[in-house]
């Protein structure tokens, strides 16, 4: 019986040099979904100052309930801080250089000029949130006042630690905001107590809540030496919260206080555009942030019996 041989036909690899492969857009992973940046609310600021006035020793503002036989009106003035805090946008700028031969001959199926543009802007808008959180002048974490500090009960954060920090913030407490770290040892805590935290449906996405407050995760909140903070806010001007500052009506402006211009071309056919962000962060009201400070996320080791 004669050896069957299978014909000969054309190969994969020769093949594929006829064949389009499907390109995706350059895949960034230092891309974060920036909650904080979508859950603030954004004020528009007039030459990039916005000054927080407030009343000077509140505590002294007093009232009194006359008696019905007495005329008499008590006499009283709301006085005001004579040095509020003036806050002043804080840029963020970069500048992208693009060969012109580059874009004319390579941006099919992806155009490089914007591609370019979309992986700055991203980077510029990763940085944003990092400085909402961590600026020393205007971030969320140098702006807590002492008396909002606290620091936790046993090392991990517990029920007990955010419950606390509800008594700091406890008018309209909008979230809390942390690691994602953190959010891990404090789902190990609950579970370990046996109240698993319910969830939350927002933007699409499921977040852990305590007392029905989302706690929202973000990279930029630091963690050192396996310790991390949570912070909890209260937000929009209203509410005498956390507010987002930004310059609008910028030239070139592409969404609000990110601009995109054009430098020109220069004669060795670079193309150059400057990229500039403009922000800030302002706290209205001492009691509008609280922070839980030196937190432990990696704590494993301290059940071995309930985590094998």
């Amino acid at each position: 019986m004669a050896e069957y041989t299978a014909p000969q036909t054309l190969g994969d690899n020769a093949a594929r040099q006829l064949a389009n492969a499907t390109k995706t857009p350059a895949q960034y992973s230092i891309i974060t979904p920036r909650w904080l940046v979508h859950l603030l609310q954004w004020l528009p600021v007039e030459a990039g100052i916005y000054r927080v006035n407030k009343v000077a020793n509140p505590a002294d503002v007093r009232t009194a309930c006359t008696a019905k036989e007495s005329g008499e009106l008590p006499d009283s003035f709301v006085d005001y801080d004579p040095n509020p805090r003036e806050y002043f946008l804080n840029a963020q700028t970069t500048k992208l250089n693009i060969n012109t031969r580059v874009s004319d001959l390579y941006s099919s199926p992806h155009d490089q000029i914007k591609e370019q543009l979309r992986l700055t802007i991203e980077t510029i808008k990763e940085h944003q949130e990092s400085e909402l959180i961590n600026n020393p002048d205007y971030g969320l974490i140098a702006n807590v006042a002492e008396s909002q500090r606290i620091f936790p009960l046993t090392g991990a954060p517990t029920p007990d630690d955010l419950d606390e920090l509800l008594t700091k913030v406890w008018k309209e407490p909008a979230f809390f905001l942390t690691h994602p770290l953190a959010i891990a040892a404090f789902g190990r805590e609950c579970t370990r107590r046996g109240v698993p935290p319910p969830t939350v449906s927002l933007f699409g996405a499921q977040f852990l809540t305590w007392r029905g407050i989302p706690l929202i995760p973000s990279d930029k909140v630091p963690v050192a030496d396996g310790k991390s903070k949570i912070l909890l806010l209260r937000v929009g001007e209203k509410r005498q919260g956390v507010v987002g500052l930004f310059q609008p009506g910028l030239p070139g402006e592409q969404s609000p206080g990110l601009s995109v211009r054009l430098m020109g071309i220069d004669r060795f056919a670079i193309a150059s555009y400057l990229i500039s962000l403009y922000c800030s962060l302002a706290v209205l009201s001492d009691d509008a942030v609280a922070i839980l400070d030196d937190v432990e996320v990696n704590k494993f080791h301290d059940y071995p019996d309930t985590y094998k």
